[in-house]
């Protein structure tokens, strides 16, 4: 018999769901569109999917383990800092536990992909995993020895939205971020920022992958724009490096897919690293956009 785990991957747009073995076998998956803006909904998607799963598996009280965009606060309970707004203040854990009448474990998405890597993938076998999300947003999540830090503000690895470092204020307050602050890390470094970056230099709007795209072929202003991107990722890795000195740096979401981060981005580095020098591995999630829900079912495990 099978020790089934149920991974879910709440995202702004996409919910989905993922059935796995203990041996890291996938036996079911399916994504559909999230109800943004309603909450209850959002519970009986979660619920149905889960229904789904447990159908293939042929059994029911399966563990599940949620991804969300936000974290939970310990003093309360309830959703905070989530950028899919209409979670915020609800205490989804305890209605999952409710609706599913079994144990939840829920965490930040960023949490998921860093145990996913860790777990089974580009981070496997290495000891401090950061692993960052650059894609609508940017957030990451932190794997000691195979253990998640959260942190007791359940805040560790939200690096997105710390100002990017070694940058003029008056750049920072040309980015506004949903945080209520300026000049976060995410108005630089998402998918979203180089967009913005893009658009600050010429005036165009253009999403991120266009200008990935049209940079791979040679176009001088997109070309310029990713070079800037690069330089802004360089410094707010930097940063990272300085604290905890990961000993890989895993990244997914969109903007991993663009070859030119790892091509360029580590002789980059060593110029805001505190020595000079910086042997870092920068490396793409091995499981790409699954590592998220795969994640969500190791939790699970957890």
């Amino acid at each position: 018999m099978e020790n089934w785990l149920i991974g879910i991957d709440l995202g702004g747009t996409k919910t989905e769901v993922i059935l796995l073995d203990n041996q890291s076998n996938e036996h079911f998956r399916k994504r559909v569109a999230t109800p943004a803006g309603d909450y209850q909904a959002t519970l009986h998607t979660i619920h149905a999917l889960v229904q789904q799963a447990e159908a293939h598996a042929g059994t029911t009280g399966i563990p599940v383990g949620v991804g969300i965009p936000g974290s939970i606060s310990r003093k309360t309970g309830r959703i905070k800092n989530a950028n899919s707004t209409w979670l915020n203040g609800q205490p989804m854990q305890q209605h999952l536990q409710e609706l599913l009448q079994r144990p939840v474990t829920l965490t930040n998405d960023a949490n998921c992909l860093a145990l996913s890597e860790a777990t089974d993938g580009a981070g496997r076998n290495h000891h401090t995993v950061f692993a960052a999300i650059l894609g609508t947003g940017c957030g990451a999540g932190i794997s000691v020895n195979g253990q998640l830090l959260t942190g007791p503000n359940g805040v560790a690895g939200e690096w997105g939205h710390n100002p990017l470092p070694w940058t003029p204020e008056a750049e920072l307050q040309q980015r506004p971020c949903f945080c209520g602050r300026h000049g976060c890390n995410e108005t630089f470094l998402s998918g979203t920022g180089l967009s913005l970056t893009h658009k600050l230099r010429t005036g165009q709007q253009l999403p991120a992958h266009a200008i990935v795209e049209h940079a791979g072929d040679g176009d001088p202003q997109a070309t310029e724009t990713l070079h800037q991107y690069l330089e802004h990722l360089a410094r707010g890795l930097a940063a990272i490096i300085n604290v905890i000195d990961p000993d890989v740096i895993v990244l997914g979401g969109g903007m991993s897919n663009a070859e030119q981060l790892y091509q360029e981005l580590p002789a980059r580095l060593p110029g805001y690293v505190f020595g000079g020098e910086c042997d870092t591995p920068i490396v793409k999630a091995a499981h790409g956009d699954s590592s998220g829900v795969r994640g969500a079912a190791w939790l699970a495990n957890t």
